[in-house]
């Protein structure tokens, strides 16, 4: 590497390998993978945080501090759409309080839109940068992000649904090549290989499965350890399992709130905050493609998700969908969730024995 500083940001799913490229390639730094998640990720992340701030900010401080114990000496802290826009200021002087020393950059701050608060925030990272191949990382991330999502959204699909088992080794390997990556042709090649690879398994799904569709906050609904897995415990189940809410519709695709408000205006006339109007607009999504069930994943202390949650349940009525409203924090038991997943399953399934 032309730096020798040491980037990290926390653990976010599998988008770090997204993050790990743009930071590596573009930046020219190189990239500390913070350890995977765990309950002692969450527990000093708890243990340093307010009391009533939500889990996503706990976890994501515990992933920081695990990257600085890991040796990173410039922190990154992603972009939101409701408090975690504050996060950063608050999460940074919690770290300097514990003593650590470090260069933080906050991405919130240089989201202004112009040219010279990107150079900015690039030359914090590294000075020596070249604009030309950030620029051309930036692409390639972009298309790194869009192959991740779609074949993430077809893995949760259908592998419930294989019997052979080949479905997961398939996506860890995909994951894993991405996390290689070096160039554009990589990722692409990992991408046609997967989808390749999931073609050539003979799946074992019925005409009419039964389909669930998640909603939630932002992080918790994107992120397997901040849910408890909850995507590949409902595919065991014998579920085609969808979430439209990851970073490729949200931020690239479906990016226009104001129309998304214009359909959901029966329901709800204004935007309660961060991605409340595209939960809504998930949820009608789902109900007027007739799925059997929603669930609605969101951190405790969320508060539009809270708010949100009588509108949901006027889309229930009207469309006679059944949805199930979880709320996590980190005392949230993986014993618990499977109570109420289990119990959520069977009534879809006897329910749509009936209306069927």
């Amino acid at each position: 590497m032309k730096q020798q500083r040491k980037a990290a940001l926390p653990r976010y799913g599998e988008y770090n390998c997204v993050l790990k490229y743009l930071v590596e390639q573009g930046f020219e730094t190189q990239c500390i993978l913070p350890p995977p998640l765990t309950r002692r990720t969450e527990e000093i992340g708890a243990r340093n945080s307010p009391d009533l701030v939500c889990t996503p900010f706990k976890t994501l401080l515990g992933s920081m501090i695990e990257a600085l114990e890991a040796g990173a000496d410039v922190l990154i802290m992603v972009l939101g759409a409701c408090r975690l826009n504050y996060f950063g200021e608050l999460q940074e002087q919690i770290l300097r309080d514990m003593g650590y020393s470090f260069d933080f950059v906050n991405l919130s701050l240089y989201n202004t839109g112009k040219k010279r608060d990107i150079l900015r925030m690039l030359k914090v990272i590294n000075p020596r940068r070249s604009l030309v191949k950030a620029g051309k990382a930036l692409y390639d991330a972009i298309q790194m992000v869009q192959h991740l999502d779609d074949i993430t959204s077809l893995y949760y699909q259908n592998c419930g649904f294989d019997p052979t088992g080949t479905y997961p080794k398939i996506y860890r390997k995909f994951v894993s090549d991405l996390y290689d990556a070096r160039n554009l042709t990589e990722i692409r090649e990992a991408y046609r290989n997967a989808s390749h690879a999931f073609a050539d398994v003979n799946l074992r799904k019925p005409e009419d499965p039964i389909r669930i569709g998640i909603i939630g906050d932002y992080y918790t609904v994107m992120d397997p350890f901040s849910n408890l897995e909850i995507e590949q415990k409902l595919a065991d189940m014998g579920v085609e399992v969808h979430r439209l809410m990851n970073l490729s519709n949200d931020m690239l695709r479906n990016t226009n709130n104001r129309n998304k408000q214009a359909v959901i205006r029966r329901f709800s006339e204004y935007s309660m905050g961060a991605n409340s109007t595209s939960d809504i607009w998930q949820a009608q999504y789902y109900a007027e493609r007739h799925f059997d069930g929603v669930i609605q994943v969101k951190s405790a202390c969320c508060m539009p998700e809270t708010d949100i949650m009588p509108v949901l349940a006027n889309l229930s009525r009207e469309y006679k969908m059944p949805i199930l409203y979880l709320t996590y924090d980190s005392q949230t038991s993986d014993v618990g969730l499977m109570t109420r997943l289990e119990a959520f399953y069977d009534m879809v399934e006897m329910r749509k024995k009936v209306t069927h």
